[in-house]
């Protein structure tokens, strides 16, 4: 008892590091292509995805407050489901080159700007896209990002 006792005070009395937080949002451009194109449940894909990556890269950053980031366009490396049952013939064999592009900002606690990025990494050879998933070169893109992002923000601090 006296072990759970101390167990408890001691979780209770560690500090408890607060998550930035983390808005994800569209360009028009973008939202046009997931209502026409990807489906929107491709977006919210893509929103977990980006946001994962974003708070990994900034967990142990306690002077972050928010972090802003917007996704101007991304491809998928294969079709998507609504991609599949719009266009007769489309298979998910099918492959193509992917990526994004993304203007992000960090607001540190105090309301200023510590950082501010705009960044875009899209595949630029077919090879590497065959065996990938739908959204690797997104997903890939969106990890660079979030690294960069953090670094120029971790500088300014």
């Amino acid at each position: 008892m006296k072990k759970l006792f101390l167990a408890v005070a001691a979780l209770a009395l560690a500090p408890i590091a607060q998550a930035a937080e983390v808005n994800v949002s569209y360009s028009d451009e973008f939202i046009e292509a997931l209502n026409e194109d990807y489906g929107t449940r491709e977006g919210e894909y893509l929103t977990r995805l980006l946001t994962e990556d974003i708070e990994r890269e900034f967990s142990d950053m306690s002077n972050v407050g928010t972090v802003n980031v917007v996704i101007e366009r991304a491809k998928p490396n294969r079709p998507t489901m609504k991609q599949m049952s719009d266009t007769i013939g489309l298979s998910f064999q099918s492959f193509s080159i992917g990526g994004a592009a993304l203007t992000g900002e960090v607001i540190g606690v105090d309301g200023t700007t510590l950082a501010s990025l705009d960044y875009d990494w899209f595949e630029n050879d077919i090879r590497f896209a065959q065996s990938s998933t739908t959204w690797s070169d997104a997903n890939r893109s969106f990890g660079r990002f979030a690294r960069k992002l953090s670094k120029a923000s971790a500088q300014t601090s």
